[in-house]
């Protein structure tokens, strides 16, 4: 048997962004800024995967918005745009309501039942985003989350032959480059880091073989939180393996909730709330409801665990 790595009493709240954790998509300060059109970028985006395909070029939707915001950066649409600038922008997202303020009630409720804090179960919250790293670490959310997931430019790239002239000065100048990409399936690679915990053992590869018990977070310890289809390849991987899922919606100002239904009809979340997670509310109730559950599981887990050792016989 090999060595366990964890405990395995880590439960993950595994969050979307946009229309998830804010009621909006987190781009819309930066149009503010430099007075564009939301609109009209997204009209533009969309048509960008035709416009390449019919130059038999691929591009996905992810992937062109991310483009598209260098090339009006270029153009000097965006002038300035820099990743500075992009975290000060952050500080205008304005979270749903009930949050930040989940994240710590959820880790100290199971402080507070003696059946968990005997076991030492802890809760963890991450953010999985396509939006922007820079954004979300200047948000109001990001002191209170504990690793982030998320789309990253660079203002300057390394030049051939740099190891030989290091340090090689920096460029406070505007994003020019993509340098880290998550998309809707590429989301799953956060997963598995969480799962097999990456994020706080850097020497361990995401790709390496290891058993279920070496694993730091179980996948049937995780609870995902999401709006919308393109989650569906995380909503998929973490109903199989028996995690929690919820679909959330907002109604304002824009009412996504014909497509969480349509995901809830579809058996692709196990539960649907709006994104109002004050104490009452039925995001609330169902994500702490959630939390018991899986913490209950661990207790139960562990009991069995030690019941199976078998103590030697006494002295007759």
């Amino acid at each position: 048997m090999p060595v366990p790595l964890h405990t395995q009493t880590v439960i993950a709240f595994i969050w979307d962004f946009d229309r998830t954790l804010i009621p909006d998509n987190m781009q819309g300060p930066i149009f503010a800024e430099y007075g564009v059109e939301e609109a009209s970028f997204w009209r533009e985006v969309d048509g960008l995967v035709e416009y390449h395909r019919a130059q038999g070029e691929v591009m996905g939707r992810g992937l062109a918005y991310l483009l598209h915001i260098l090339t009006y950066v270029e153009a000097g649409i965006f002038k300035g745009l820099s990743n500075a600038k992009l975290r000060e922008l952050g500080k205008q997202l304005i979270p749903c309501p009930g949050i930040p303020e989940f994240f710590e009630e959820s880790r100290e409720h199971v402080k507070e039942v003696p059946e968990f804090a005997k076991e030492d179960i802890t809760v963890e919250h991450y953010v999985v985003s396509t939006g922007i790293r820079r954004m979300i670490e200047g948000s109001p959310i990001a002191e209170h989350v504990d690793g982030i997931w998320a789309n990253s430019y660079v203002e300057t790239v390394a030049p051939p032959g740099f190891l030989d002239r290091l340090p090689v000065a920096e460029d406070d100048g505007p994003i020019k480059y993509l340098s880290d990409y998550i998309g809707h399936t590429s989301k799953t690679r956060a997963l598995f880091e969480i799962n097999k915990g990456v994020n706080v053992n850097p020497g361990v590869d995401v790709n390496a073989r290891m058993s279920e018990s070496q694993r730091r977070v179980p996948l049937r310890n995780m609870i995902y939180i999401a709006d919308g289809p393109s989650d569906v390849p995380m909503f998929s991987i973490l109903n199989t393996a028996g995690g929690k899922t919820l679909g959330v919606y907002n109604l304002e100002p824009r009412n996504n909730h014909k497509q969480v239904k349509q995901l809830q009809e579809q058996g692709r979340i196990q539960g649907m709330a709006e994104a109002d997670y004050r104490p009452g509310k039925a995001a609330h109730l169902w994500l702490m409801d959630s939390l018991d559950q899986i913490a209950y599981e661990i207790v139960e887990n562990r009991r069995q665990a030690l019941a199976a050792i078998k103590n030697p016989p006494g002295h007759v």
